[in-house]
């Protein structure tokens, strides 16, 4: 888990989409540790899910497996109700669930460019939809959603997960400008090349060293951390950013 020296998230409640494994488990641990109850959400990896849910208990927080997949709006507004009935509110949503897929443009079919956009930004709709009643009732919320450097920068047989991603960032300078008057702030993180393991058939990776001023990949709890930040009263004056979490690589 993070470390810090408060529980500044005491009393929040966190909703983390894509929270099984990566990233987002390390977000998961991340917000727990600074107090907040999470939902651990999944589509399908629920054993997955289950171990963050018992690794934070075990840690004296509270957590609880919510089974969505975010592209289905009537499963999203069932998972937030549930989580709704179990904390009674939701204060973060942090929007990690994504595919990365590749094939090359000349061969893909409308049916494959599709799913990336329905994940990231028809999920990040559902969710905010779903979430926002519980955030205008308290007065305040954030959102976080979780871009990537390629967005900007695109990638070779990405063309769908790069405009999904980009089409994300738009949309959360857009949601911060609609929502900050009502004590929510949206941002967005932007993790560089990520020390996790890489599904088959993906490119394999060049050597960090030959990119990355740092020298090395980013390791997942270095992006919780960074959300963890955004989430907390340390960045109450940080809305409509996007924080590029990638050890110096500039490809944008």
């Amino acid at each position: 888990m993070a470390t810090a020296s408060s529980n500044e998230l005491a009393g929040k409640v966190a909703l983390v989409t894509g929270a099984s494994r990566n990233i987002g488990r390390a977000i998961a641990l991340a917000l727990a540790a600074g107090g907040a109850a999470v939902a651990v959400n999944t589509r399908a990896s629920r054993e997955d899910a289950g171990k963050v849910v018992q690794e934070i208990r075990a840690a004296g927080g509270q957590a609880e497996v919510f089974i969505a997949d975010i592209a289905d709006a009537k499963a999203v507004n069932a998972m937030v109700e549930g989580v709704l009935t179990r904390f009674g509110r939701v204060d973060i949503l942090v929007l990690n669930a994504s595919v990365r897929g590749e094939k090359p443009f000349i061969e893909m079919s409308y049916e494959e460019w599709r799913v990336p956009l329905a994940i990231t930004l028809d999920g990040a709709f559902h969710c905010t939809k779903a979430c926002l009643p519980a955030m205008l009732k308290a007065g305040s919320g954030s959102i976080v959603t979780l871009g990537g450097m390629m967005a900007l920068a695109g990638a070779k047989n990405r063309v769908h997960g790069s405009v999904a991603k980009h089409g994300l960032v738009g949309m959360t300078r857009a949601l911060a400008r609609d929502l900050a008057q009502y004590g929510i702030r949206v941002n967005c993180v932007a993790p560089g090349q990520m020390n996790t393991p890489r599904a088959a058939g993906r490119t394999p990776r060049a050597d960090p060293k030959d990119l990355i001023p740092l020298g090395r990949t980013g390791e997942p709890a270095e992006i919780a951390t960074t959300v963890r930040f955004l989430c907390g009263p340390g960045a109450s004056f940080i809305t409509g950013q996007t924080l590029h979490v990638n050890g110096g690589q500039m490809t944008f």
